[in-house]
């Protein structure tokens, strides 16, 4: 307790809870209201912190809070090494490359002039921040492609770069960094070359071999199942703190490197591992952010002008698109592709941290217009971060870049129940995509027009070859029980739980053949194994679609049809749900129905049966 008396505010393990309350609040809130989650994170810390003073980081954390956030981007930037799958990149590989060689430098030349001649910063100070400006934020760039649902190539490309250019960046910062004090100190470039020559050697080599290592460990059962994420966070923060020891920033290289061995290694635990580091950088990216935004002062938000306003317009404008569009140019990048990618570069964690380091560095050996570097770096995150979440799923679309309008479904097997499901959705206007790994029972989908894939949807192909981002919900429909079930608990990570179904388990007698509730996926439908499904089919059930008005009502539509079952039902805002037989419908969630019901003449037969066996 004796920080928070000495700190006279807020008790650090409350403002733990704060932040973290704050930013999962603010993720579930845009989740639910479909704004984008980094607004919403920067709104709520800036109101914290400097509008109405209840959090302000550096007292409360202290000298802690630096080396917090260093390691909370460490893991971030690791996270996203992880998911650098060199497979997926074929398509976008010429594109990142281009980035990588040509955008970056050029990157850092036009950033550093937008900094001298519309900023006014010295040219020490632009040369700095400049090669800062070079990193794009992955912290920023995974809930906003997450938000979009992006092609499967653009959202590559915006994800490569902003994670491989985030070390570069930093390293370029470095570089300049180390010119300016040999400039104006005096100090040997020998000296100085070879100190960056050497923590990138480190960083690189550290990377390597701790990549390579946890990989042998891991594949030789060198560690047990239920210590590899520990195994793992413990090596990451100690190859950070080892190579930033070395040489300043070099560490983020190094954690960069060692998740890019991690992700093309093969791993059978790869899946479990990157799903727990991606819980963890949800968390992560939200604390950071809120604190990011709650360190800002009232005094540093006044000292920004109408030149920083120009500063941020030239970036947004100029310092993007240029060096984007002239990397990406006689590519073989579609130009839609290029216009967005050039038009989208948020910035996040990393520059501002990474900004305030070296301004207060510069300042310490006479660089003083380096004391505006930190209030500049904060206002165009702040900017590119409220622009980005706004336009790039307006741009996107606009370009023909998003995966999908509308909420697709993916069906995986190719039955009767299956290919009329998918006509049924295919008359609601939805995306549909049936898939099986037997190609004979394909046929009738592919005659009926439906849009098929063939293959093993749990393979490497379907991974890499097909844009999951395109389908919001999963049916599982084979008439295999035990595959349904596995590939509705494989893809629910990805799809998210509650948007993943299958048809029901044929029940056994014995309680041994029976499967825990945490497997498979929900029921849809009216309760109904493969087989029944299908029979009802067989005699005369159909898929039919209705839409629903003020005069002709939910509840008129369950009078008249009482025997049917609701399948589906599309909101008036587009949204689609999928119906078990637990599932309740509200009237004003429905603006059309999809339900199995006995086609018009079953039924008129099934009457007069019922007629005659009466009398």
């Amino acid at each position: 307790m004796a920080i928070a008396a000495s700190a006279g505010g807020l008790d650090p393990v409350l403002a733990f809870s704060l932040v973290g309350g704050l930013g999962v609040g603010s993720q579930w809130l845009a989740w639910k209201l479909r704004l984008p989650a980094i607004v919403l994170m920067l709104a709520a810390g800036l109101i914290i912190g400097p509008v109405l003073g209840i959090l302000t980081p550096s007292e409360q954390f202290g000298d802690m809070l630096s080396p917090m956030v260093a390691i909370a981007v460490a893991i971030i930037l690791f996270e996203g090494g992880l998911t650098l799958n060199l497979h997926s990149l074929r398509d976008a590989a010429v594109g990142v490359r281009r980035l990588v060689f040509i955008g970056a430098p050029l990157g850092w030349l036009v950033s550093a002039l937008a900094l001298h001649l519309v900023a006014g910063l010295s040219w020490e100070s632009s040369a700095v921040f400049g090669g800062i400006m070079i990193v794009t934020g992955p912290t920023v760039i995974a809930p906003l492609l997450r938000q979009a649902r992006l092609s499967k190539r653009p959202a590559q490309l915006l994800q490569w770069e902003a994670i491989v250019n985030d070390p570069v960046g930093a390293l370029a910062a470095v570089l300049a960094f180390e010119v300016v004090v040999v400039l104006e100190t005096a100090t040997g470039g020998v000296h100085a070359v070879q100190q960056l020559v050497t923590g990138i050697a480190v960083a690189s080599a550290l990377g390597l071999a701790a990549g390579w290592g946890i990989a042998r460990a891991f594949r030789q059962a060198y560690v047990p199942e239920y210590m590899k994420v520990p195994v793992l966070f413990v090596v990451l923060i100690g190859v950070f703190a080892i190579s930033d020891s070395v040489l300043h920033e070099s560490g983020l290289l190094a954690v960069t490197i060692m998740g890019l061995w991690i992700a093309n290694a093969d791993l059978p635990s790869y899946a479990e591992l990157r799903r727990f580091k991606e819980h963890a950088t949800v968390l992560l990216v939200s604390g950071v952010f809120i604190l990011l935004a709650a360190g800002m002062s009232l005094e540093t938000l006044m000292t920004l002008d109408a030149s920083a306003a120009l500063f941020v317009a030239a970036v947004i404008l100029v310092a993007r698109p240029f060096p984007v569009l002239t990397a990406l140019a006689f590519s073989n990048v579609p130009w839609r592709e290029r216009l967005l990618v050039a038009f989208t570069g948020p910035r996040g964690v990393v520059l501002v941290a990474v900004a305030g380091l070296f301004g207060e560095r510069l300042v310490e050996i006479g660089i003083e217009d380096a004391s505006r570097i930190a209030p500049l770096a904060f206002a165009l995150v702040a900017a590119t971060v409220v622009l980005h979440g706004f336009t790039l799923t307006p741009l996107a679309r606009a370009l023909g870049l998003t995966a999908s309008s509308a909420p697709g479904v993916m069906i995986l097997g190719g039955s009767r129940w299956s290919v009329a499901l998918a006509e049924a959705l295919t008359k609601l206007d939805l995306p549909v995509t049936i898939a099986d790994p037997n190609h004979a029972h394909l046929r009738a989908a592919r005659e009926a027009g439906i849009n098929t894939w063939f293959g093993d949807i749990l393979s490497e192909a379907a991974e890499h070859k097909l844009e999951l981002a395109a389908y919001e919900k999963l049916v599982c429909a084979t008439d295999n029980d035990a595959y349904n079930t596995l590939a509705a608990t494989d893809l629910a990570p990805e799809f998210g739980r509650e948007h993943v179904y299958q048809l029901k388990r044929v029940k056994h007698a014995s309680s041994r053949h029976s499967l825990p509730a945490t497997l498979g996926g929900r029921a849809i439908g009216g309760d109904q194994t493969f087989f029944e499904a299908n029979a009802r089919l067989a005699e005369g059930w159909e898929f039919r679609v209705t839409q629903l008005t003020e005069e002709f009502t939910l509840d008129d539509w369950r009078e008249k049809n009482p025997e049917a079952v609701v399948t589906a039902a599309l909101g008036p805002n587009g949204t689609l749900r999928l119906l078990g037989p637990k599932d309740e419908i509200r009237a004003k969630d429905a603006g059309q129905l999809l339900a199995l019901m006995l086609a018009r003449d079953e039924r008129k037969e099934a009457q007069l049966n019922g007629g005659q066996a009466g009398g």
